[in-house]
């Protein structure tokens, strides 16, 4: 039901919905295998989808930390909270990240540590890019990174315009492979 659904949002808004089907359980563990779950207070997701990362973010998280995540589409809107509505520190949010710092004001959040994003960077307006990666420095604490995965290494120098630190590993087993980036400053 997922899969068919993620189809449907693609060929709706292809530019914002960046793959006919959603990330490969592989590529989930790779995008969360740089969080310190252990220390973690806060983490941002933006852009999940049906939310194959947030269920691997929130099997691994302590149940103190605050899972704040943001989708923009609402049809996977309402999936993520139907499926998420019971759980205490995990918050499903209608929006953009583009707005994140406003969102992360109104839950009180004092520092965020990672920030993991399925957003199609490749495909979205460059000024939308711009700005969700602006608002991520302004919330990312000075340690905190950024974990995004594109499928191709065509953004790298632009992530670098933002994040002084990257690094990069492929993963093979996700249709197509994708490579993930970890940015810190």
């Amino acid at each position: 039901m997922n899969a068919f659904r993620f189809i449907q949002q693609y060929i709706k808004h292809p530019r914002f919905v960046g793959a006919m089907i959603p990330s490969s359980k592989q590529l989930a563990k790779q995008m969360v295998a740089p969080i310190c779950f252990e220390e973690a207070t806060c983490i941002i997701e933006y852009g999940p989808g049906t939310g194959v990362f947030t269920e691997e973010i929130i099997k691994k998280k302590h149940p103190e930390t605050i899972l704040l995540v943001i989708e923009v589409n609402e049809s996977f809107y309402k999936i993520l909270k139907e499926k998420y509505k019971q759980m205490d520190k995990v918050y499903i949010v209608h929006g953009s990240a583009e707005d994140v710092a406003q969102i992360k004001e109104q839950y009180a959040i004092s520092k965020v540590d990672y920030v993991v994003s399925g957003l199609p960077f490749t495909s979205l307006p460059l000024m939308i890019s711009r700005n969700i990666l602006k608002q991520t420095n302004k919330v990312l604490r000075e340690e905190g990174k950024f974990i995004t995965f594109q499928y191709s290494k065509m953004k790298q120098n632009f992530f670098r315009t933002f994040f002084g630190n990257i690094q990069i590993k492929k993963v093979y087993w996700n249709v197509p492979p994708a490579y993930v980036f970890t940015c810190s400053f």
